[in-house]
């Protein structure tokens, strides 16, 4: 099986006035169907820009993407927007919800633009199914306002998979959450990426890139560290843990 994503001498600069910013040096990688990868690094190690480019909102300005085996630096605007609408969910550290806007409303809102479009009743129906995989089938009629943060992170994600794309990805998806509830979405994350999906993450926490099986480090543009992670954590015993050092603490004196 070819790979998902293959990025070769990978290179983007941008232009500030008079200076040129390289913020991605001949970067060469290959993800895999069925990867869970973290990309990890400080501020302006280029992880953003990698981010941007995997998601087909930015192009390289050198080197060569293919994308599920098409040749992306040959496609117009048009056809990049047809590849992310079909093939790439997003996930936010904002979640992104409209706030008058019902959770199946906001899963619905990607299938508004796929060509051809989508009958109603089945919108409703994938809205719901998606719904189900993140664990909340019987909050379909509440609003953002209604749910936990958690929970609109999951109403996000249900929003990124309704079109069951080809490729996960998601930016700092547990920067906004406290620790309980960021291991419950690297829960849901690790119950979609058993399923078969493909997910990459940009994270600058080290826990949770712990939760990932691939963990790629980029520093000054270009990648410095690329290794599986031996023995990742999971999501079901990290809670156990969490609960029994929570209870540890309220039974002490």
């Amino acid at each position: 099986m070819p790979a998902l994503i293959e990025l070769t001498d990978f290179s983007k600069t941008y232009n500030s006035g008079e200076v040129q910013v390289h913020a991605v040096k001949n970067v060469s990688i290959k993800i895999e169907p069925g990867e869970f990868v973290a990309i990890m690094g400080a501020s302006g190690s280029g992880k953003s820009t990698m981010m941007n480019t995997l998601g087909c909102l930015d192009r390289p300005t050198g080197g060569k993407f293919h994308f599920d085996g098409v040749d992306v630096m040959g496609l117009n605007r048009d056809e990049l927007a047809d590849l992310r609408n079909k093939k790439i969910g997003f996930v936010f550290q904002g979640f992104n919800l409209l706030a008058r806007s019902t959770a199946l409303e906001n899963i619905e809102l990607p299938m508004l633009y796929m060509r051809p479009s989508i009958p109603g009743s089945e919108q409703v129906e994938r809205a719901t199914k998606a719904l189900g995989k993140v664990g909340l089938a019987e909050r379909g009629d509440h609003r953002p306002s209604q749910l936990s943060g958690g929970q609109q992170q999951r109403v996000a994600i249900a929003r990124a998979l309704v079109n069951e794309p080809r490729l996960l990805l998601a930016d700092e998806p547990t920067g906004n959450l406290d620790t309980q509830t960021s291991i419950e979405i690297m829960g849901v994350f690790q119950e979609l990426n058993r399923a078969g999906m493909t997910i990459v993450m940009v994270t600058h926490e080290l826990d949770i890139a712990r939760f990932c099986k691939r963990n790629v480090v980029m520093r000054d543009g270009r990648i410095v560290n690329d290794n599986p992670v031996v023995d990742p954590f999971d999501a079901t015993t990290q809670l156990q843990k969490l609960r029994a050092e929570q209870a540890a603490v309220n039974l002490a004196p």
